[in-house]
């Protein structure tokens, strides 16, 4: 029980923080309120927790013996949210009376879980600290991930709710482009860790 709740505590304080998804959520929150969000959302809950069972479970042995295949998903994870961040700030809404963009469904929020940076930060760190070598390894990583999932939706929900809040005090199209263009360059500022030499 102390190691589930461990893993818990480690599970909230990193998935309340932000990074590249809740910014992202935050962001489709302001533009399209809850509803039309709940895929993304749920794209991000249940994707992470896939990566890190996929992790756990003999990914990282792979990256160890192809370093190659790791950075070639850094620098695709790199394109991917200078992607992102230039439809963020290019984003309508619907004050303009017409939207020209659309939140992230389910599978592009979980596919983009195995190029966040963040995310993978997070999957390794849980699945390094909270198993033990003498003990066997797939209950172990299960665990993890289902504490995760658990932890992930109440997290999500809180930078969505934030998002949908924030819209209240955006009065006008011109503060809500100011809101998209500074999320923008939140989320490229999240990839200066990627890019700095370890």
């Amino acid at each position: 029980m102390e190691l589930i709740l461990a893993i818990a505590l480690f599970a909230f304080s990193s998935g309340i923080t932000p990074g590249p998804n809740n910014i992202m959520l935050m962001t489709s929150g302001v533009n399209f309120g809850i509803k039309p969000s709940l895929p993304h959302l749920a794209g991000i809950c249940i994707g992470f927790p896939c990566m890190v069972l996929a992790i756990g479970l003999g990914l990282s042995a792979i990256f160890q013996s192809y370093p190659i295949l790791h950075l070639l998903i850094k620098y695709v994870g790199i394109t991917y949210l200078l992607y992102l961040a230039w439809l963020i700030a290019n984003s309508s809404s619907k004050m303009e009376g017409k939207q020209t963009s659309r939140p992230l469904s389910f599978i592009q929020a979980a596919a983009f879980q195995w190029v966040n940076p963040k995310g993978w930060i997070m999957a390794v760190g849980a699945v390094a600290t909270f198993t033990q070598i003498d003990q066997p390894l797939t209950p172990q990583v299960i665990t993890i991930a289902c504490v995760f999932l658990s932890v992930a939706f109440p997290c999500a929900l809180v930078w969505l709710g934030f998002g949908v809040a924030l819209k209240r005090l955006l009065k006008n199209q011109r503060q809500q482009q100011i809101f998209n263009i500074s999320m923008a360059l939140l989320l490229v500022l999240s990839i200066i860790p990627m890019i700095a030499p370890n």
